[in-house]
């Protein structure tokens, strides 16, 4: 099985990761946007503008599965994509969901960009399994991950959180696969679990075959992409593509 994947930057490289572990034996082939991020900022008709772009790329290597590792664009053009094409796509919301509606949680705190916050999603599906959500957008981590603004994780962790400390909240979603690279900082500033994404989505997407190859694309390469792709994944190419 040839699987693609797909975020506004290295982000998505935490579900890429969960993928190959779960199900090594198969065939993958990435593209972070880095050109165009932040997503969180842009319009719906931009997001859906740039999202079929990067669809039809990945449709072009003949991907069997397109996962949109990206909690924007799962909160705001996922349901108006997956039926456009033949190709299976999964987002990284509806595992999210299904996670949390099988225990007893009853308090969790939702961490996204403005986009996935105002979409309230997680709010109304989660309602009905009886689950309080409080939400935080921090349009300043991604910038932060990506290296676009230099100001310290800790401090934005500081300001985005502080709030949350004392609620009794039982788990931190990371609504952006960004937030999944900086799981540890939010967990021990917080004393709070966070849930591991790109895990639930490995397992919703439950890949099998027997093919092991990863192909990486980012419309944009910088050092730090480099240096974050070879942390995650070691010595492995990287190819520069403009959509």
């Amino acid at each position: 099985m040839k699987i693609g994947v797909f975020d506004s930057g290295i982000g998505g490289l935490t579900v890429l990761k969960a993928l190959t572990e779960v199900s090594p034996n198969n065939e993958y082939i990435y593209f972070g946007d880095t050109l165009n991020l932040p997503y969180g900022e842009k319009r719906v008709d931009e997001l859906k503008q740039l999202s079929n772009k990067i669809i039809e790329f990945l449709i072009s290597h003949e991907v069997d599965v397109i996962v949109i590792a990206c909690g924007t664009l799962s909160s705001t053009i996922y349901d108006s994509v997956k039926s456009k094409y033949d190709v299976k796509i999964y987002d990284i919301i509806n595992p999210i969901i299904k996670s949390i509606q099988k225990t007893n949680l009853k308090k969790v705190l939702l961490l996204g960009t403005e986009k996935t916050i105002q979409a309230k999603l997680f709010e109304e599906k989660l309602a009905k399994a009886g689950v309080e959500v409080y939400t935080k957008a921090c349009p300043k981590f991604v910038p932060i991950i990506e290296n676009k603004i230099n100001e310290p994780l800790i401090t934005a962790i500081g300001e985005y959180l502080y709030d949350f400390k004392d609620l009794d909240i039982e788990v931190i979603i990371p609504g952006c696969t960004h937030y999944g690279l900086i799981s540890e900082e939010i967990s021990e500033y917080t004393k709070i679990p966070c849930l591991d994404i790109g895990l639930l989505v490995a397992e919703e997407v439950n890949p099998t075959y027997s093919i092991n190859d990863i192909k990486i694309y980012f419309s944009k390469i910088t050092p730090e992409i480099k240096e974050a792709v070879s942390l995650i994944f070691g010595d492995l190419e990287i190819i520069e593509k403009v959509l």
